[in-house]
């Protein structure tokens, strides 16, 4: 199945224009390095006294040189040692390169500093310069030009190699290996090599054309292929020597360089871009969408700002459609809170993202009714909307363009979509900052992202929100990796924004205990659907629900006793079970649990529950002791 896989990649890659033109040349050159020195090596070694320097004929096309070789086929064969030489260059650059980009990693750090400042030194002088240098060095001729192009070329790929290992050193699995005691060669060739392969491989094929290109210009100059042998270069020297007379005798050389350079950058582009094709390929292979599930349906409250109806995320995978938001259905109405909580893998974050009209092909968005503001957000215009939906997301910093002042992104708002010119807009920007309760708001917002704390990015998030005065704030996890002091902060604060904004908060956090103490309603989601809509301080009715309270630890929990864990975890969003998804982890489930589905059904004023058993509730503001009691 994989290697169809990659197979049909391939495919689809070479069936693009640029693969197709990379296919072709590579086959040309190909070939006629293996067969042109067999076919035509006697006709292109053959003196013909008679034709010495004629131009283009029936007999000789690009003409002769001055021994009346026909000036044709010694370009065709010379393709054989052009290609092989440019090819072998390439190996030892890549292969040399590769060797000191790791070598550092090993070496003692003084050893490694030294050896990254000297191949950053011969980063700084141009390839051709370096080839000449190295030329001089190791001698004229074809083993000294080799080496002089391959050495020339081995510091790019060294400070590639340096910057690709920096950006997986950081990586978990590194981290796992290092604290197993894994020793540093096999971290780098079991671990890093792996990872940072495909770059290597793509950058190594339009590295060969360069190599080619340069190979040319030695043999060019005369210090690279010497007599008997000849290249291309060396037949490109010797047809400028009769240019003005027979100006195509240098016509065939050059073409041929040029031609076999652009196989090798577009061989580089077709590998490049495989990348890209294997998510297309995978998605025609996904076949039809699923059929959602029937939601009961009903018409949204008159002051609803939000109406969620059977919505469904889904993405293509190797073996179908993967749902992880599988017919999620709610209304947020004009001023309200509500929190969606669950565990990691339950369809939140997802849902939010749907909702904003964020999901990025190849995911599909779905719903039965899908509205903001009474507009189908399917249809709707971006100049429709406006900036009536607002989105903080979990981590502000990659949410800030680093490069970028604070004050000016959030001035690039109100230039965009209210019409006000950059100093109003930037006032703008400060009174929204001085809102959220940034300090020194004007000074802030002249500094870089990387100058706030976390918690202050986070403020800036939601004042850039607050720019455009939003109908609706969605807030993903916007507490998560803060302390507990800078939560109760950002948690004000958006309570303070509905009061004075009159904005709508859809609260997306897997801590049940701070929905509980900032929402109105609770939404709890499982495996992708919503098993839950009850009040905050009802009583929750589902187990998962009572699961998930039982779990919250606050200042009254017994710390000798151990603490409450829900067993088992989630299924995989495309190993979702035919009956309840919480049936296996649930100690009430029942057979018609494992087959049927429950659907979101009234429990009470305001509440829908989703299961066949649900017993009596605990209040879902409270601890699991204090409902209990």
């Amino acid at each position: 199945m994989t290697a169809r896989r990659r197979g049909s990649v391939w495919v689809a890659a070479v069936r693009t224009p640029v693969g197709a033109c990379s296919a072709v040349l590579l086959a040309v050159v190909v070939v006629l390095a293996v067969v042109a020195p067999l076919v035509w090596g006697d006709g292109a070694a053959a003196i013909d006294t008679d034709a010495i320097g004629q131009g283009p004929s029936g007999a000789h096309p690009f003409g002769t040189d001055s021994l009346g070789r026909d000036l044709l086929l010694r370009t065709l064969v010379a393709t054989r040692l052009s290609i092989g030489l440019a090819v072998l260059a390439t190996a030892i650059g890549v292969g040399t390169g590769v060797v000191l980009g790791t070598l550092p990693s090993v070496l003692p750090r003084w050893a490694g500093r030294l050896l990254i400042a000297a191949v950053d030194i011969a980063v700084a002088f141009p390839g051709l310069l370096l080839a000449l240098f190295f030329a001089v060095i190791f001698g004229v001729g074809t083993q000294g030009a080799v080496l002089a192009i391959a050495f020339a070329m081995a510091p790019a790929f060294a400070r590639l190699v340096q910057t690709l290992s920096a950006s997986v050193s950081g990586r978990d699995y590194i981290a796992a290996a290092r604290i197993a005691g894994v020793g540093r060669l096999r971290l780098l060739a079991r671990h890093v090599l792996p990872n940072i392969g495909e770059p290597l491989v793509v950058n190594a094929t339009i590295g060969a054309g360069s190599s080619l290109l340069a190979f040319a210009g030695l043999s060019f100059l005369g210090i690279g292929v010497q007599a008997p042998d000849y290249d291309w270069g060396r037949l490109l020297r010797e047809g400028l020597d009769g240019i003005y007379v027979s100006p195509v005798a240098a016509l065939a050389p050059a073409a041929a360089v040029v031609l076999a350079g652009l196989a090798f950058n577009l061989v580089g582009e077709t590998v490049a871009a495989v990348v890209g094709v294997r998510t297309r390929a995978t998605r025609r292979a996904a076949g039809p969408l699923p059929a959602p599930r029937p939601a009961p349906g009903g018409e949204p409250a008159a002051d609803a700002v939000l109406a969620v109806e059977n919505l469904q995320v889904a993405f293509p995978g190797p073996g179908g459609w993967t749902v992880p938001v599988r017919g999620v259905s709610f209304t947020v109405r004009a001023g309200e809170a509500i929190g969606v909580v669950g565990e990691s893998g339950s369809g939140k974050s997802l849902t939010a993202l749907a909702v904003s009209r964020l999901i990025e092909a190849p995911g599909v968005v779905t719903a039965d009714r899908l509205e903001f503001a009474g507009k189908p957000l399917a249809s709707a215009t971006d100049r429709e909307l406006g900036t009536a939906l607002a989105m903080v997301f979990q981590d502000p910093m990659t949410s800030f363009n680093p490069a970028r002042r604070v004050g000016g992104q959030l001035a690039e708002v109100s230039e965009r979509h209210h019409g006000l010119s950059r100093r109003q807009a930037f006032a703008r920007a400060v009174e929204k900052l001085t809102a959220v309760r940034v300090p020194a708001a004007a000074r802030r917002a002249r500094q870089y992202p990387h100058e706030f704390s976390g918690g202050m990015r986070q403020r800036a998030m939601i004042g850039m929100g607050l720019m455009g005065e939003p109908k609706l704030v969605i807030a993903d996890e916007p507490t998560t990796a803060l302390d507990v002091t800078v939560q109760r902060q950002v948690l004000r604060l958006l309570a303070r924004t509905r009061e004075t904004e009159g904005a709508a908060i859809l609260l997306i956090s897997h801590d049940i205990a701070v929905v509980s103490q900032t929402c109105d309603r609770m939404l709890v989601m499982y495996a992708g659907r919503v098993v839950e809509d009850l009040p905050t301080g009802g009583e929750a009715r589902h187990p998962y629900t009572r699961a998930l309270l039982a779990t919250t630890v606050d200042l009254g929990t017994d710390r000798d006793e151990p603490l409450e864990v829900i067993p088992g975890r989630p299924p995989a969003p495309d190993q979702v079970p035919p009956g309840c998804a919480f049936a296996d982890r649930c100690p009430l489930a029942s057979e018609r649990c494992r087959t049927e589905d429950p659907v979101l059904e009234p429990a009470g004023a305001g509440h829908r529950v989703a299961c066949w058993h649900p017993p009596a509730g605990v209040l879902s503001g409270q601890s699991h002791e204090e409902g209990a009691a």
